[in-house]
């Protein structure tokens, strides 16, 4: 097995294991860790079979942390802003924008990192050509994003206004889903872009 592959899964185990240890928001924790499981299987699966590149190995890890630091504060509550501060980073002036964006860097780092892996499986599994499997890549980012929204907007349906909020982090914005899906979108186009022009691609 790859040391480096099963180092960053140990990694991811015991960071997930401590963001779950006194949750802020313990009675969301368990819809929020559903997208944590899903995440891991390809990693679990490719441990036996050492087909995915590390790149889109490396990709899934690092969305799968931001996943499960944002899952502890239910996303709207990263406090990033005060950890900026107490490390030093910027002056505590220096956040202007009351709104958390944790949520939106999330959004776009899906269009970015798990851009690879959708990438491998189009060529692999789909057995497309390098451009098809590119814009087959980016057009199942836009895919899987919307149906995200979709299903954050099904929440607000089956669940009181405040139980909906906790989870999808509209933050009062009337336009939350439309952004979220312009950044994934705005990272899958600068990865696709980045294929595109890579040599041996």
């Amino acid at each position: 097995m790859n040391k480096t592959k099963i180092s960053l899964v140990i990694l991811l185990f015991v960071i997930t294991i401590i963001t779950c240890i006194n949750p802020v928001y313990p009675h969301e924790q368990f819809l929020q860790h559903a997208g944590t499981l899903l995440l891991v299987i390809p990693l679990l699966v490719d441990l036996r079979g050492k087909h995915l590149p590390m790149i889109a190995f490396v990709g899934i890890v690092l969305f799968t942390l931001l996943h499960v630091i944002g899952a502890r504060y239910i996303y709207s509550y990263v406090p990033y802003k005060e950890w900026s501060v107490a490390l030093g980073m910027v002056d505590a002036d220096f956040f202007q924008d009351p709104r958390n964006h944790f949520d939106r860097f999330v959004h776009f780092s899906f269009g970015v990192l798990l851009f690879p892996y959708i990438l491998y499986i189009c060529k692999t599994r789909l057995k497309q050509k390098s451009f098809i499997a590119i814009l087959m890549a980016w057009l199942f980012i836009q895919t899987g994003s919307m149906i995200y929204e979709l299903f954050e907007w099904l929440l607000t349906v089956v669940m009181t206004s405040e139980e909906a909020d906790y989870y999808n982090g509209q933050q009062g914005d009337m336009w939350d889903a439309q952004k979220d899906m312009a950044l994934a979108m705005l990272g899958s186009t600068i990865m696709a872009i980045l294929y595109l022009f890579k040599p041996n691609k």
